[in-house]
């Protein structure tokens, strides 16, 4: 899956490392809003193009899902700063 990493100078190694340590940030720092988001834009990063075949659960189970999750937060990070802003 990764031979095309084999033929890569050292040079073009580090620009790839460079590369998807940006991407890895980028998804790192989102906030708000943004955490609760479908992210193509990280799976991008690697070099098979593919539309990946995504299942999402019913709404009754997604909304639980969001609710775990932001319970998650607030046990992982509980002195997180509060975004209190609609989704526009």
């Amino acid at each position: 899956m990764d031979d095309d990493l084999k033929g890569m100078s050292r040079e073009r190694l580090e620009e790839e490392v460079r590369r998807l340590r940006a991407g890895i940030r980028a998804h790192r720092d989102a906030t708000g809003h943004a955490l609760c988001w479908h992210h193509p834009q990280l799976w991008q990063l690697l070099p098979e193009r593919l539309d990946p075949d995504i299942a999402v659960p019913p709404w009754p189970k997604f909304l639980r899902g969001c609710i775990r999750y932001r319970q998650s937060l607030d046990e992982q990070r509980p002195g997180a700063a509060v975004h209190d802003a609609e989704y526009e």
